[in-house]
């Protein structure tokens, strides 16, 4: 598969985990995971506009995990394909 293959992969894990973080953070209307962390609605870790910053991170990681998720899909699907063919033309060569 390769090196590029492998830092695509680390690249989409990483951004599954911040986007799990971020959809966590992210202020709902029973204050969510936001309460566990001993803040209320008037403090917040971003500053007085988190909603708009935390929104925005979570629509960009959105992105990434979905063109990290395809770019995978396909370079797995056309490795299997790949792999496929030569173990096909490997049992025509063998008969």
């Amino acid at each position: 598969m390769g090196f590029f293959f492998y830092f695509i992969l680390t690249f989409f894990l990483i951004s599954c985990a911040l986007l799990c973080t971020f959809i966590l953070i992210q202020e709902s209307k029973t204050m969510g995971l936001g309460a566990s962390f001993g803040g209320d609605a008037g403090s917040s870790l971003f500053g007085t506009s988190t909603a708009d910053i935390v929104k925005k991170i979570t629509a960009w990681l959105s992105a990434l995990f979905l063109i990290g998720a395809v770019i995978l899909s396909l370079w797995t699907a056309h490795s299997f394909r790949i792999e496929r063919s030569i173990l096909s033309q490997d049992e025509e060569i063998s008969e």
